[in-house]
């Protein structure tokens, strides 16, 4: 890792080492917090959780060969060097940020209420036509998984792909500090998060604060169909890059979008068709992925692709090779039935989006749906709001489970007169009733946030089909 030697980590994190002068131009190779992943030369991270502090596992981890460890406490007797800090969890964000900015990649940092990892993933696909792409995995998007994969960058890197997750005022500035980004990406605008950031007003402000970390040069890519983001007319010393459907923007005229799309076909389940248009010239494009909102997360990941110099066939080879990931509109075929895993997360408009991929399939289409967290004190009209939509949809069955989700059952119920509606209490009384109940041919939507586990149901549903 470059640069990273135990002297120059004291300086990034403000802490005190304690050990030998030789040891101190020991250069790590590796930044981790989780002791079963350390390998010799590796710094380990003592954090203190909740439930468990990394602080008892450092004996263990210079057993397995660490350079040194982060610690918040003095150690008695350590079996290697330390660096003593009065927080870990700072220090790690302070040594992600020196480290990023002593290296030469481009950063692409992604935000937005909705789609961040599928429009990750897309602009990921794309850029790795040309160049060699590290991006975010899994839900490392927060103050402790930013960090991590910052520290996973490599001298083979050309351009990192960085999503920033937030729920509160303030986060975003800690984020977008460390990826010190190139290229800042919104997705949108919605309702999420609502419990500390209270309105839409409020989350574009919070959003917006990574505009303040982008690189001098940096431009910022915005989605120009989208009300909240049509408003900003500057960003450092530019104007903000567009995208959308259609040249013209809705929500302002003295302004049009630069990638816009035209002509889009929708395949199904299939994905999508459309024409887009660039500064460049236009192509006809393939999205593999079903939904409209893939058509965005294409355009944006069509403006990223231009402004890091890929030609139109490059970009439009890329979008064509893009691929889910498990929990996001990810299509499985059990043989007998298809099941749309979307279930990682879950918002009022990734809700309504989901129920739209849902409607474009054959056969018997079936919702199973649960609750959505952190909405605030408006949850219950929100989640009522998503019945009501999904009553307009000619979606045949609907299965809910959850406190809150009561609340779509009793808007299905009343706006549909063919729906079925089946609503539980629990997750697994819903599970009970459901597998018995599918057919050949179904298609089944399985979504909710995160905290009501439906990957179980994904997990029942694919196993009951293997049996």
């Amino acid at each position: 890792m470059k640069n990273m030697t135990l002297e120059n980590i004291e300086k990034a994190c403000g802490g005190r080492y304690i050990g030998t002068e030789a040891e101190k131009k020991t250069e790590v190779l590796g930044v981790v917090i989780d002791s079963r992943q350390v390998e010799s030369g590796y710094l380990f991270v003592a954090i203190p959780g909740e439930k468990v502090d990394g602080h008892k596992f450092i004996p263990d981890v210079f057993a397995k060969g660490a350079a040194a460890v982060l610690s918040e406490q003095q150690l008695e007797d350590p079996a290697g060097p330390y660096i003593l800090v009065e927080s870990t969890t700072k220090a790690l964000r302070d040594l992600a940020e020196y480290y990023r900015k002593s290296l030469d990649i481009k950063v692409v940092g992604i935000t937005g209420s909705v789609g961040k990892t599928s429009t990750k993933e897309m602009i990921a696909s794309v850029l790795s036509e040309k160049y060699r792409v590290l991006k975010t995995e899994g839900n490392y998007n927060n103050e402790i998984g930013l960090p991590l994969t910052i520290f996973k960058i490599r001298a083979e890197h050309e351009v990192a792909v960085l999503e920033m997750g937030i729920s509160e005022f303030g986060e975003m500035h800690r984020l977008a500090t460390m990826a010190n980004p190139d290229i800042c990406v919104i997705t949108n605008i919605g309702l999420c998060h609502l419990e500390n950031l209270k309105t839409r007003d409020g989350i574009l402000k919070a959003k917006t604060e990574s505009f303040a970390h982008l690189k001098k040069d940096g431009i910022a890519i915005l989605n120009g169909d989208d009300d909240k983001l049509s408003t900003i007319r500057q960003v450092g010393d530019k104007e903000p890059v567009f995208y959308g459907m259609e040249e013209k923007m809705e929500y302002r005229e003295d302004a049009k979008k630069s990638v816009y799309a035209t002509g889009v076909e929708n395949l199904g389940l299939y994905g999508m068709q459309a024409r887009i248009h660039t500064p460049e010239g236009e192509r006809d494009v393939r999205i593999p992925i079903p939904g409209e909102h893939n058509v965005y997360n294409a355009l944006a990941a069509t403006a990223v692709g231009l402004s890091l110099g890929l030609s139109l066939d490059q970009i439009s080879s890329g979008i064509l090779k893009a691929k889910t990931i498990g929990g996001r509109t990810n299509l499985l075929n059990t043989g007998s039935m298809t099941v749309i895993d979307d279930c990682y997360n879950a918002n009022p408009v990734s809700m309504k989006a989901s129920i739209d991929v849902l409607a474009t399939a054959e056969g018997r289409k079936i919702a199973v749906l649960g609750d959505m967290g952190e909405l605030g004190e408006n949850e219950k009209k929100l989640h009522y709001e998503v019945g009501e939509y999904l009553a307009k949809k000619e979606i045949d069955v609907l299965f809910c489970a959850g406190e809150l989700s009561e609340e779509i059952a009793k808007a299905a119920q009343k706006e549909s007169k063919t729906c079925e509606v089946y609503y539980f209490k629990t997750r697994d009384a819903l599970l009970e009733q459901l597998l018995p109940f599918l057919k050949k041919g179904d298609t089944v939507l399985v979504k909710a946030s995160h905290f009501m586990e439906y990957p179980k149901i994904v997990k029942a549903l694919t196993d009951c089909q293997q049996a």
